[in-house]
């Protein structure tokens, strides 16, 4: 019994392996929010767009994705990016290109999260009051200026509790990776299982790294909300 007991304390052998697992979440998440990010703002100004070339697209892009079940799209893309880099490749002579797990995982989770992310900067950009803009434009500003230092610091004290949400839910959705094949912590926490034949205890391991990855995220973004909140709730009270 009690040696039992240590062995799985000691994660038969597992334990480098679910650190490996842990850190491969870990750059998944964080580049796929960086894409995610990058998708979002401009799908946000493009739906804010007067010109509909933008705006028909972007908003198509934005129904479409928050529509289908993200399992869905994983497969979907990823199986659909392998065919289009193979018959791209046959048409430019090129040699032929595999897509790895982890690219795939990036570029999915990234364009299946920028649809919801360009709809948190699209209500945050319009929470922003007209105002301030003007205000701006009257001191000269350009554009870029007045969106970098204008309207981004606002923007994001709108965005953040969206974002923040938006990305605890990114953060969980890389458990669907391993079904593509990407060694993340789920799917070795499942290999380990499957060897060890003790499936509850590696998954219940795995749970647990991604409450101690959320519960530090929580942190990290009730910083963030403090910061771009200074002031504001003292000039309410006034």
């Amino acid at each position: 019994m009690v040696n039992d007991l240590f062995q799985s304390l000691a994660l038969q052998g597992f334990g480098p392996l679910l650190l490996h697992g842990t850190w491969v979440t870990l750059k998944l998440s964080l580049l796929s929010l960086a894409l995610s990010i990058g998708i979002g703002l401009l799908g946000a100004v493009a739906k804010l767009s007067p010109l509909s070339i933008l705006r028909v697209p972007a908003t198509l892009y934005t129904t479409l994705i928050r529509g289908i079940p993200d399992l869905v799209l994983m497969l979907l893309i990823f199986y659909s990016l392998q065919g289009w880099l193979s018959s791209l490749t046959d048409v430019m002579g090129w040699e032929h290109i595999d897509v790895d797990p982890f690219t795939a995982g990036v570029v999915t989770l990234g364009f299946i999260y920028g649809a919801y992310f360009a709809e948190t900067f699209r209500g945050a950009i319009l929470s922003v009051p007209r105002s301030q803009v003007e205000a701006a434009t009257a001191y000269g500003l350009g554009r870029t200026q007045r969106f970098v230092q204008v309207v981004f610091p606002q923007m994001m004290r709108f965005a953040l509790p969206s974002l923040g949400n938006n990305w605890l839910v990114l953060l969980k959705a890389t458990a669907l990776v391993s079904i593509i094949g990407l060694a993340d912590v789920v799917k070795v926490a499942q290999d380990a299982g499957k060897a060890t034949f003790n499936m509850l205890y590696f998954l219940v391991l795995a749970a647990l790294l991604y409450l101690l990855i959320t519960s530090f995220s929580n942190i990290v973004l009730r910083r963030l909300e403090a910061r771009y909140n200074i002031g504001v709730r003292g000039h309410d009270h006034a």
